[in-house]
């Protein structure tokens, strides 16, 4: 085993040991990530780094809690309790103020309803609490014409997506996700942290960009009432920092669906990888219908927030375009700020999650996951 990472991989898989150790060769000391893959529901790769990381080590994993959010999208629209092509009021009739009437979940879901935030801005409690966001978001003007173009819904689209599963279950979307999900696998990645895991926190670290990353950002301005800074709360007087948020016990202890999760990279992988395989003798959750239907893009071009292009599914990003374009068709998954990555890759068979506590620059999947990801999806294949 490669001095300072622990942990094992199956015969077949070591050039992604290797690429992983390569990496953490080249990081600062203080680094700590772990690494876990699963292909057809068998563990090939469980790697860990760092003075004081464990493999059930959790970190904050930000967004890549969306991943977890439309895995229970996914199983009731499977079910029949949601129908993608309805109109949002008809769970939720509060929602059609301001002419939103016409919006439908596959709309809403796809990152195309407008709802990226407030005029005025959240409070920090709000953030912690997704039925706040629901009931002020339900009186929000969209802040484009909804279906006419899409854009990243950062902080709102866990909230927006938690309402429709409350309104239509009776259910909080956190605890469909505890009872159907996390609890029958066992899964390390939690909406909502029990006091008594606690102790496995490890808090989310800052790492200041590269100077070559700083002139990236200094470069691109952001105004403060810019789509982009409403997206992310930017524009209120004293902003939460999104290293605050997930080091944040109300936001760990309530789980809000759009960036409060909290995660060991084992069950990132695990999550994605019940989705689409048998696991522990259990069918896959998702039927390969849904798999297509959550995979199949939905919105792609241009992001009226993050400014570059991007693709998503229903709810999910589309992970092969433009991340990782060697992965197959109809991959789904979602990134966090933080850096941390997971995905499924149906057509391999593969499962991915990555989590790291220092902050990535410039956000979203960590840089070396493309390596990382490239190295496991090539073995995946010869296997």
């Amino acid at each position: 085993m490669t001095p300072g990472i622990h942990g094992t991989v199956a015969d077949g898989f070591e050039t992604v040991r290797e690429e992983f150790a390569a990496f953490v060769a080249g990081e600062r000391p203080d680094y700590e990530g772990q690494l876990c893959a699963y292909v057809h529901g068998r563990k090939v790769v469980d790697l860990w780094t760092g003075e004081g990381c464990e493999p059930d080590s959790l970190y904050g994993v930000f967004s890549s809690t969306k991943g977890a959010a439309f895995l229970v999208v996914a199983l009731l629209v499977q079910e029949g309790t949601l129908e993608l092509d309805r109109k949002v009021t008809y769970y939720w009739p509060e929602f059609a103020a301001e002419g939103k009437g016409g919006v439908t979940l596959r709309d809403l879901f796809s990152h195309r309803a407008g709802l990226i935030g407030l005029d005025a801005g959240f409070t920090e409690a709000e953030l912690a609490d997704d039925r706040a966001i629901a009931e002020r978001l339900a009186d929000q003007r969209p802040f484009w014409r909804p279906g006419t173009a899409f854009g990243y819904h950062a902080f709102t689209i866990g909230a927006l997506a938690g309402e429709v599963v409350r309104r239509a279950t009776g259910r909080t979307l956190q605890e469909v996700y505890e009872e159907r999900i996390r609890r029958p696998y066992g899964l390390d990645l939690h909406l909502g942290l029990p006091e008594e895991l606690e102790p496995r926190y490890r808090s989310v670290q800052p790492m200041a960009p590269t100077p070559e990353q700083q002139a990236v950002l200094d470069s691109e301005p952001t105004g403060p009432h810019s789509l982009a800074s409403i997206a992310f709360n930017m524009q209120v007087p004293d902003p939460v920092e999104l290293l605050d948020h997930a080091n944040s016990r109300t936001v760990r202890a309530r789980g809000p669906a759009s960036a409060g999760g909290v995660a060991a990279a084992r069950g990132l992988a695990g999550m994605y990888a019940a989705a689409i395989s048998e696991m522990d003798e259990q069918p896959p959750l998702l039927k390969p219908d849904t798999i297509a239907e959550v995979g199949q893009i939905h919105s792609s071009g241009y992001d009226l927030v993050a400014r570059t292009h991007k693709s998503f599914g229903l709810g999910f990003h589309a992970v092969n375009d433009p991340l990782y374009p060697f992965l197959g068709a109809g991959a789904f998954g979602h990134s966090g700020a933080g850096g941390s990555q997971a995905f499924a890759d149906p057509r391999s068979g593969l499962a991915y999650g990555y989590t790291r506590r220092r902050y990535a620059f410039p956000g979203g999947a960590a840089p070396e996951n493309y390596r990382l990801v490239r190295a496991a999806h090539a073995s995946a294949l010869a296997s």
